[in-house]
């Protein structure tokens, strides 16, 4: 939240602005996702409701982890390596 509120540039501005809102919006999103689904596994392995042979849910939310986490390594690398090669950030 503190880099969108101090970003020099805003959604309308330039092909970067609306690219950059709108890829760790959808990012974030995710990732809050993820959060919910782990939080999920959590309270079922508290319950006890995996065993070594029955797990396919932790299985899925530790899969889906890692597509974000992995996915964040490409937006970041895509986001911040185009503004640092000069990307029109301004609108001019």
């Amino acid at each position: 939240a503190y880099e969108y509120m101090h970003a020099p540039f805003a959604f309308k501005e330039s092909i970067y602005g609306a690219t950059f809102f709108m890829a760790t919006g959808f990012h974030g999103f995710h990732v809050i996702i993820g959060t919910i689904f782990l939080a999920v596994c959590l309270v079922r392995a508290m319950r006890g409701d995996f065993t070594p042979k029955q797990h396919f849910g932790f299985e899925a939310a530790a899969w889906y982890w890692h597509f974000v986490d992995v996915v964040w390594l490409f937006l970041f690398s895509a986001i911040y390596v185009w503004a640092s090669n000069g990307a029109l950030i301004e609108g001019h």
